[in-house]
């Protein structure tokens, strides 16, 4: 049965949500965890309505006064904290404001709700001022932290959540949604495989942008195979794309690991990136790649926490190293 608001492989996940606010057994701070893609957010919304929802049933009644508050954008009883326009971090001021928040009583006479996403960008003063509000949060009260990486918490944090980490989905639970964006089962499947089994993800590395970043990208790789010059390789990239970019990179380094260790072409998340595998692993060598991975999983943990690289010299870095690999 379709839920409201609730994608269809969290179906199971949600009646579990729904039996304990039923059962009155809501934690009072909910941390959903999985990879960018996977449909957190949509997740947390459908909790957020149905917890400030004054009539819910399976999901919120979307008529009531307080979901009519809702659905304007604002709700007296609803905070969400994320970082400021422009900034990677979430700093201590708007946790502050989390702590006013939670000493107040819900103007509707129900839950005050707060969220908090990427909850893995508080730095360590603002996590350490969450720390006072999770401990004593008062009564009706749920906090949802969403997180692409929870290792990336305080460890303080995660352990006064309840945690709710999300998989990755088989083709099988989101075939249906996956065509009806993408259009044929055969764009579904490629696109699913792309995106490592994140169905949102999956749309997104569809559309027509980002099928030409990862082109442009793919090229780059071809040109380094034949011996280009990395720097002037790198210069054609566009740095502020330098996330997605090394996002790629990274997932096509685990495809080359594991056509080297295994040889097996059926396990590759980019089967169509198969020949320029084949070439990259006759070049180089597996535990060199691994190195390369590291680096690559380093340079992008950088930037999701603020420190602010400068892009055009991770770019050149990381394609100096490539084209060593691939020459070696």
């Amino acid at each position: 049965m379709a839920l409201e608001g609730v994608l269809p492989w969290h179906t199971a996940t949600w009646q579990q949500l729904v039996r304990l606010a039923d059962e009155g057994r809501m934690p009072h701070a909910i941390l959903l965890s999985g990879a960018h893609g996977v449909g957190k957010q949509q997740l947390a919304e459908a909790l957020i309505a149905r917890t400030l929802c004054t009539q819910p049933g399976t999901s919120a009644c979307g008529h009531c006064h307080s979901c009519s508050m809702l659905a304007s954008g604002y709700h007296p009883d609803l905070l969400r904290v994320s970082p400021e326009e422009g900034k990677r971090q979430i700093r201590i001021d708007p946790i502050r404001e989390v702590n006013r928040f939670v000493s107040q009583t819900a103007q509707q006479g129900g839950y005050r709700v707060i969220v908090v996403s990427p909850s893995e960008s508080m730095n360590v003063a603002a996590a350490n001022a969450l720390l006072k509000s999770l401990e004593e949060p008062g009564a009706r009260t749920l906090f949802i932290l969403l997180a692409d990486v929870p290792s990336r918490m305080l460890a303080t944090i995660r352990s006064r959540c309840q945690q709710w980490p999300l998989s990755n989905v088989t083709f099988q639970a989101c075939r249906g949604w996956l065509i009806e964006r993408l259009g044929s089962q055969d764009e579904a499947y490629f696109w699913w495989r792309v995106s490592g089994g994140l169905p949102l993800l999956a749309v997104e590395l569809a559309s027509p942008d980002e099928r030409a970043l990862r082109h442009q990208i793919h090229d780059c790789f071809e040109q380094l195979v034949r011996g280009a010059e990395p720097v002037s390789e790198a210069a054609r990239l566009d740095r502020q794309a330098i996330d997605a970019i090394l996002w790629y990179g990274i997932a096509w380094l685990e495809d080359l690991i594991r056509l080297g260790v295994s040889g097996d072409a059926k396990a590759l998340h980019n089967p169509d990136l198969e020949p320029l595998y084949r070439q990259a692993v006759k070049n180089g060598r597996v535990q060199d790649w691994f190195r390369l991975l590291d680096y690559a999983r380093e340079q992008r943990r950088l930037l999701a926490m603020g420190a602010n690289p400068n892009p055009q010299l991770v770019l050149e870095a990381w394609l100096v190293r490539w084209a060593a690999l691939l020459r070696s």
